[in-house]
């Protein structure tokens, strides 16, 4: 029988103990800083009822659900008409009832209406957990990925955005990032601009179209707009709004002025001006805070504010906003929320090609015990416990192997510091520590390396 090559699915990675390390870096500051905002860490399960999940994405979304096979002879109940018709997405409800989550957002509705009577409102919930999507893998799209989320469902407040606000600024310092800008946008804002030029229904063109502008030019927008039914006339009026430049301040007053007419696009100014004095209450921002009229990401979604956040220039996969009746699909109404989420992938991309990662992330051992033979093994074990006591990382080579390759292994693993053991270190009990990054050696008692190390 041939062997089979090993190989994972595609759309799918290992991860290697220095990438680990890494990213439990960017998941372990980014948990840190969601529970000093009083945000509280909950899970969901990796798979969720197909009916849960369906008609929450839309048709092309549907599409990109892993559904999961029902146990045992999945066939026996199967839709028979369907299967004879090879109509497969008529016979997926009678042979799959589980799917792989898609999302933490839905997961995240349905844990809210199934627990409202144990959740205290406002509900903040953050949640560090992977999803699959039965995407085409190409480049930095994969079909399993990890989301960060953190959402708060049961407040109406703006102070939820300005604390978003600073949740990003805060989290992404800590990484490391020094020039980043977090774009700030509001859905009745655009929806004010759809207004005034008495294109209500025409929203989504609008905005799709200049979202588009640092990627097309004014041209470009202008020539889609067209195409999409717009007049020049229409045009002329929006072009200085989506040109507008200046402080935010400045773009405030500028969208007054165009926006007088427009009760609801006011509304957005007065929300992204209420969220600007929050921000100014509390702390100078490392980050560059920017209203960007163009800023149109999840649109069906969001009906206030949007958010995104560019490092370098680049979108980092960092997005968020506030939506209105996320429960409302699972039968509670009324209850409004605001979340963001950070695109870890894209962020480990970004640290890595700025070389941002501390040093003290590639070391996992701090101390490891070297023995010539099987005498320094076991004088060595009660001293390994010390450490490991003193909550320090700490390994015992086993003994046989030559110094060089013990030596050799602590190297290879960046591990700082090695305690060799032989017979003189055995009879006067003082341990020969050395530094690996300096090669300076010393004899200490335990407690003096437990102090030097500690």
């Amino acid at each position: 029988m041939a062997s089979i090559k090993p190989s994972v699915p595609k759309g799918t990675r290992d991860f290697s103990p220095a990438e680990m390390a890494k990213r439990n870096f960017i998941f372990d500051t980014i948990k840190s800083v969601f529970r000093k905002y009083g945000y509280q860490q909950i899970e969901t399960p990796s798979m969720e009822n197909l009916s849960t999940l369906t008609g929450k994405y839309g048709d092309e979304g549907d599409k990109l659900i892993f559904k999961i096979l029902n146990s045992g002879d999945y066939l026996a109940k199967a839709d028979e008409q369907a299967l004879a018709a090879r109509n497969s997405n008529a016979a997926v409800s009678s042979i799959s009832e589980k799917a792989l989550r898609y999302d933490l957002t839905v997961p995240f509705a349905r844990y809210v209406v199934q627990h409202q009577n144990e959740i205290t409102f406002p509900f903040k919930r953050f949640q560090v957990q992977p999803v699959w999507r039965a995407d085409r893998p190409q480049k930095g799209r994969y079909r399993e990925f990890y989301q960060c989320d953190a959402d708060v469902v049961g407040s109406p407040s703006l102070l939820n955005e300005a604390e978003f606000i600073l949740i990003y600024n805060e989290a992404l310092s800590k990484l490391g990032l020094t020039d980043f800008t977090i774009k700030i946008n509001n859905r009745k804002i655009l929806s004010g601009i759809a207004q005034v030029i008495d294109k209500h229904d025409s929203i989504i063109d609008l905005t799709v179209a200049i979202d588009k502008l640092d990627k097309i030019g004014l041209d470009g927008v202008t020539k889609e707009l067209l195409e999409r039914g717009f007049t020049e006339a229409d045009i002329e009026k929006i072009k200085p709004i989506i040109l507008l430049e200046g402080t935010n301040e400045e773009k405030l007053e500028s969208l007054r002025k165009a926006l007088a007419s427009s009760e609801i696009g006011l509304l957005g100014c007065d929300e992204i001006e209420k969220v600007f004095a929050y921000i100014a209450a509390c702390k100078p921002l490392n980050a560059k805070l920017e209203l960007d009229i163009t800023l149109a990401r999840g649109l069906n979604y969001y009906t206030g504010a949007i958010f995104e956040v560019k490092a370098n220039g680049v979108a980092i996969g960092s997005i968020g906003g506030r939506y209105d009746d996320l429960t409302g699909m699972f039968g509670l109404k009324g209850l409004t929320g605001a979340g963001i989420s950070f695109g870890a992938d894209r962020i480990y991309d970004v640290m890595e090609e700025l070389n941002l990662f501390p040093a003290s992330t590639h070391q996992s051992t701090q101390v490891l015990i070297c023995c010539f033979d099987a005498d320094g093994e076991t004088f060595a074990l009660p001293l390994l416990q010390l450490f490991r006591d003193h909550e320090l990382n700490a390994e015992l080579y086993p003994a046989g192997a030559k110094i060089k390759k013990q030596m050799d292994y602590a190297n290879s693993k960046q591990i700082p510091f090695v305690v060799i053991i032989g017979s003189e270190e055995i009879q006067t009990g003082l341990l020969s520590l050395k530094n690996m990054l300096t090669g300076e050696q010393e004899k200490l008692t335990a407690a003096a390396v437990l102090e030097k190390l500690g």
